[in-house]
């Protein structure tokens, strides 16, 4: 088992949002058994993590998160409904609306109606979008899964476990959230999720 110097030892540098190698370690250190400090540091460094991914796939991309996680599911199971791809990646109809329209805007999805049934709108990626996802990083949330996956399942159980009684310390058990690691304002002036 590892030792609390054990873990201050590892990952002292990362990546910030320029690219540029930043400490870890950079704001001082936390002295043992203060525990609540510890929590709240790891929280904010889990914020920030999400962040700078985002910001890259912004900068690199032109595109966010929840939109590439939308072109993905497009590219990976062909034309879908707007209400089939919701479910699949577990976003709102209203929220989905806006995405499908900056992704049509960027030349990235095209709507059309379904030749059997004209109610239906069907989406599906046009070459650009196919070129952009195949290009594209993987979303944050697939390298978490991904190594979490990698975990015993006991290991897996106590995180999921820890992270949900932190949730309900922080009395945010009714805030709605999809499983999708993106930040930003709740109500972006741009309509930009």
């Amino acid at each position: 088992m590892k030792t609390e110097r054990d873990l201050n030892k590892t990952a002292t540098t990362a990546a910030d949002h320029r690219g540029e190698l930043v400490s870890l370690h950079a704001s001082p250190p936390i002295p043992a058994g203060q525990y609540d400090l510890r929590i709240l540091q790891s929280l904010r460094r889990i914020i920030r993590a999400i962040e700078i991914h985002s910001h890259k796939l912004a900068h690199s991309h032109g595109i966010t998160g929840p939109q590439l996680s939308c072109l993905l599911a497009i590219r990976d199971q062909g034309k879908l409904t707007a209400s089939q791809l919701a479910k699949i990646v577990y976003l709102s109809p209203s929220t989905l609306v806006g995405i499908l329209d900056r992704l049509e805007e960027k030349g990235l999805v095209n709507r059309s109606r379904s030749a059997r049934d004209r109610r239906q709108v069907l989406i599906e990626a046009t070459p650009a979008g196919e070129a952009l996802a195949a290009d594209a990083p993987s979303l944050l949330q697939d390298t978490l899964r991904d190594s979490l996956a990698a975990l015993p399942e006991l290991e897996r159980v106590s995180i999921s476990l820890s992270l949900e009684k932190v949730v309900d310390l922080m009395e945010a058990r009714s805030i709605s959230a999809a499983p999708v690691l993106e930040t930003g304002p709740l109500n972006p002036p741009s309509g930009e999720p």
